[in-house]
């Protein structure tokens, strides 16, 4: 399991709306071949910043099967022009430290 982490900047004025096309862009997401689950949380100290965890069952299922989809046009169409600047998205993967 990769966990893609990102933190996503909105401008000023409009969280709601984003907050919106997210749902919407939700169902797209999780429609995609590798995904498993995302969240996306508020931050409480920073108005406009949120934090986006998506897991996927590879690398490849998000950095190539998503990204070179017809899926994610309407992805970034929905919510690209929300952010500002536009963010660094990172993959992780679990550490064993038994």
């Amino acid at each position: 399991m990769i966990l893609e982490a990102v933190i996503l900047t909105i401008k000023p004025g409009y969280e709601q709306e984003f907050e919106m096309a997210f749902k919407e862009a939700a169902n797209i997401i999780s429609s995609m071949d590798g995904y498993l689950s995302h969240e996306l949380q508020r931050c409480l100290e920073a108005k406009g910043r949120y934090l986006l965890l998506v897991r996927w069952k590879t690398l490849e299922a998000h950095t190539i099967e998503f990204r070179n989809s017809p899926e994610y046009q309407q992805w970034k169409k929905l919510l690209h022009h929300f952010y500002d600047p536009f963010p660094v998205v990172e993959h992780f993967e679990r550490v064993e430290i038994d």
